[in-house]
């Protein structure tokens, strides 16, 4: 399964902000949306990610207080990236090694989407029910063997 694949079935809504945007302007859309990342874009280019993990990092920093603190201020400058044609495994890899829950898709400089951690898991889910309904088919219809036929007194 590819990303591509999950994107396909989830949808292409994307939320973005730039990095002069304040943190509280960010904070507010998150819970409007009801979404846990913004796609920080800078001249149609991905420049950051901003979670709620940066978001609550941040509060803490300044005491429970956005203060006038930009999303540049707050947001991670290195985000993990993907594209259309990486596959789910690498995807599960390389967003439990870095603790990442989200991940920009961008293919060809073109950002596409973000898949969640939330969306790996949905996939994997989605994708071993599938291949269980598959096999209790398969073991439903198994054909039945024809009975062993009886030997003859004496052959041998």
């Amino acid at each position: 399964m590819k990303v591509s694949d999950i994107l396909r079935v989830k949808g292409n809504t994307l939320y973005t902000i730039t990095p002069e945007d304040s943190l509280a302007d960010a904070a507010r859309i998150m819970a409007e949306k009801d979404i846990g990342s913004l796609v920080v874009m800078s001249y149609d280019r991905v420049v950051g990610m901003l979670t709620f993990r940066e978001v609550i990092q941040t509060l803490v920093r300044n005491g429970g207080s956005f203060g006038t603190t930009s999303v540049y201020r707050a947001m991670d400058p290195g985000p993990l990236t993907c594209t259309l044609a990486t596959d789910m495994d690498e995807v599960r890899r390389m967003m439990l090694e870095r603790h990442a829950r989200y991940m920009p898709v961008i293919d060809n400089r073109m950002l596409h989407g973000v898949i969640s951690f939330y969306d790996v898991a949905k996939a994997v889910v989605d994708a071993q029910n599938f291949e269980n309904r598959m096999l209790k088919a398969y073991i439903r219809d198994w054909p039945e063997e024809e009975p062993a036929a009886k030997a003859e007194p004496g052959a041998a």
